[in-house]
């Protein structure tokens, strides 16, 4: 299992949403990416619900949002 790590605290929008959706061409099937965003990335979980893509959102403080994208299994 790999695992990609961005930090996108900081920049400005589009590139964010841009980095996670490079990283998701990189991932396969048991690979996850653990992304740090400054805001809750609502529109991202509509992407990546079209991309075959699961998610955890985590909020670590008030201003810190760690959202881990796997690709989803079916059973």
């Amino acid at each position: 299992m790999t695992t990609i790590d961005l930090d996108v605290r900081g920049l400005q929008p589009p590139e964010p949403l841009e980095r996670v959706l490079e990283a998701l061409d990189r991932i396969g099937a048991d690979d996850r990416i653990v992304v740090k965003f400054d805001r809750r990335p609502t529109p991202l979980y509509r992407i990546l619900e079209r991309n075959g893509c699961v998610h955890e959102e985590a909020q670590l403080d008030d201003a810190v949002f760690e959202v881990t994208i796997r690709r989803r299994t079916t059973p």
